[in-house]
């Protein structure tokens, strides 16, 4: 039995603090482990979560999987952009890493493939590809991810922006390939969620919209009074 099995049919939380914000209040892997905590107990089936401190954190905190990973910087492949990233993680108790797997050069001069086999070989961790492309995709499970999922999309220059998930990417994903295709990127609202379910997703991936008070009340504050005077 896979680590994928227990999400299957699932809601994956991603608790993390805002990327582009170095002040916001819940950087802290305390503060990430109560909220993952949190959500495990309304009834995520798995926490995403990013750096080592709080995947060690969070998983001390829970007991489902945990999707680690490692942002560095903003721009380009800054998801678990190197093998070391990847293995870094690992060590600090992922069961499964996540890592960008678009086309995109990255910092180490390495392939996607190269990190998975890195992954493999040192140690039990399960690769989820993030992607932003059906090309991306592909490409990712024949490089031996075992997992895709559709973080990117609308994130790279080779997927157009839209305000909401890109459910056509999981649809297509979900016809073409065996491995789980997970839906990232955007989701808001229970609506959302159950069409990805019904477009062939294997689980969901949640984030902001459920942990983050900080991105919350910014969407929110510009609908009252106080806060269109300061747009």
């Amino acid at each position: 039995m896979s680590v994928f099995d227990e999400l299957a049919g699932g809601l994956v939380v991603s608790c993390q603090p805002v990327l582009d914000d170095p002040d916001d209040p819940m950087r802290d892997p305390y503060v990430q482990a109560r909220v993952a905590a949190a959500v495990v107990r309304g009834g995520a089936v798995a926490v995403r979560a990013n750096g080592t401190a709080d995947v060690r954190a969070i998983r001390a905190a829970v007991d489902v999987p945990v999707i680690g990973l490692h942002k560095q910087g903003v721009e380009g492949v800054f998801i678990t952009p190197t093998a070391a990233h990847a293995l870094d993680v690992a060590a600090a108790g992922a069961h499964i890493v996540a890592v960008d797997a678009t086309d995109r050069p990255r910092p180490d001069g390495r392939s996607f493939a190269d990190t998975v086999r890195a992954v493999r070989e040192r140690s039990d961790a399960l690769v989820l590809a993030d992607v932003s492309t059906v090309e991306e995709g592909v490409a990712a499970v024949r490089a031996g991810a075992d997992a895709v999922a559709t973080t990117l999309s609308g994130y790279t220059p080779a997927s157009p922006p839209t305000d909401g998930p890109d459910l056509t990417l999981v649809a297509r994903l979900a016809d073409l390939l065996a491995v789980p295709v997970i839906a990232e990127g955007r989701y808001r609202s229970a609506e959302q969620i159950g069409q990805a379910f019904a477009a062939g997703a294997h689980s969901v991936v949640m984030g902001n919209a459920i942990t983050s008070p900080l991105w919350l009340t910014r969407r929110l504050v510009p609908a009252t009074p106080a806060g269109a005077r300061l747009t």
